[in-house]
């Protein structure tokens, strides 16, 4: 594992130049400090590997019962929200990859699976909150399962009671629920439609005038 290290250090110095592959470096071992601080921080409520996690990226854990598994070589970017309350488990695979700005709200059960990668601006919901307020509680829950080696595109939701098979690829700005297929691409459908704003300022005007004169 250290000569891989090693010739992993060599080849980004070739390919970036040293200044830029010391500071690459540099920055993923205080990420990974910073995943050793909350792993530390959290020592009964976070178990597995250690872990990297960039600046602004949080984990808040709310209940004793409440517990985040972690994964070899799990990697999170930048202003990472992650909160786990009432039973909630969270696991996250080996080699799991999340982009910058993400959100996971865990109160039941979220498995994100081997080398999955979730892009920017993702949320994952196991919750919702129970408006109706009926006798099943204040939070109507539901498991999230992603498979192995599944992306999710930026800005995607993913709600309560959704399964996502192996090798899915979820379209940039998808809402997603229900179950996935593995080996499938999965996207909301959208239509574009495009009208003149002169066009329709006239016709607001003109309806506007012919209430008008209906009121005389």
């Amino acid at each position: 594992m250290f000569q891989k290290a090693i010739k992993t250090i060599v080849a980004q110095y070739r390919s970036r130049g040293l200044f830029h592959a010391i500071l690459m470096n540099a920055v993923q071992l205080f990420a990974f400090a910073r995943g050793l601080i909350f792993k530390l921080l959290y020592l009964r409520s976070i178990a597995g590997s250690m872990f990297a996690m960039q600046g602004g990226s949080t984990i808040e854990i709310f209940n004793r019962r409440a517990k985040l598994s972690v994964g070899r070589f799990v990697f999170l970017r930048k202003n990472i929200s992650i909160r786990i309350d009432d039973e909630g488990q969270l696991r996250l695979g080996h080699h799991a990859f999340i982009n910058d700005n993400c959100t996971i709200n865990c109160a039941m059960e979220i498995t994100i699976g081997d080398y999955a990668k979730i892009a920017p601006n993702v949320c994952i919901n196991d919750h919702d909150h129970n408006y109706r307020g009926t006798a099943e509680g204040h939070l109507l829950k539901g498991p999230v399962y992603i498979g192995n080696h599944v992306w999710i595109g930026a800005g995607s939701i993913i709600l309560r009671g959704t399964h996502i098979g192996d090798n899915a690829v979820i379209a940039a700005g998808s809402i997603v629920k229900g179950n996935i297929p593995a080996d499938t691409l999965y996207l909301n459908k959208r239509e574009k439609q495009f009208s003149p704003i002169l066009q329709e300022r006239q016709d607001s005007f003109a309806r506007g005038t012919a209430k008008g004169v209906g009121a005389i």
